[in-house]
């Protein structure tokens, strides 16, 4: 089973898509439980995680997020993030043969421009995290992007198309 994590300050819209994106997950099974950290939203954020039965924290420390997780893998998420293909089965077939953390790959279709790839760095959580429970609660951080940035990582071969996708689809302006 695996438990979804993801951070979110303002981002009511972002988490719908990601959320809505992860429903097929559940429904096979293969997602046990979906918690959402927040820093602070102002908008619809806490409603849209509890109309999709999330686990909501304002308060919270990450070691005790990561031991409260129901999956024995945890998938780190950004808001606005959305896996793509067969990603429920790969995913499932990755966990029952390895215990190495790994990412995910970019969307072939939803790449950056040559000169935003080279003169501006991406999210570390941009490519999303598979980690064994065990070792995410191992790392030390007070923030998921601590978690990713403290473990190395496979590349898998599932796809993911990336947060700042939905957050220029929203505010044209940011591209």
């Amino acid at each position: 089973m695996l438990s979804i994590i993801m951070e979110t300050r303002n981002n009511e819209a972002e988490l719908a898509q990601s959320l809505s994106a992860l429903v097929s997950g559940a429904v096979e099974g293969l997602v046990s439980d979906v918690i959402v950290l927040d820093h602070g939203s102002e908008d619809g954020s806490s409603r849209v995680a509890d109309a999709a039965g999330c686990r909501f924290f304002l308060e919270w420390e990450l070691g005790d997020v990561i031991r409260s997780a129901r999956g024995e893998w945890l998938l780190v998420l950004e808001p606005g993030a959305r896996l793509t293909g067969r990603w429920i089965d790969d995913i499932a077939e990755y966990m029952a043969l390895n215990r190495a953390p790994a990412r995910f790959s970019p969307a072939r279709l939803y790449r950056k421009p040559l000169l935003k790839r080279l003169f501006r760095r991406g999210s570390a959580l941009e490519h999303g995290l598979l980690v064994p429970r065990n070792a995410a609660a191992a790392t030390s951080g007070k923030r998921l992007d601590d978690l990713v940035k403290a473990l190395s990582a496979r590349r898998l071969a599932v796809e993911i198309i990336p947060a700042w996708v939905a957050t220029e689809a929203r505010d044209p302006s940011r591209r």
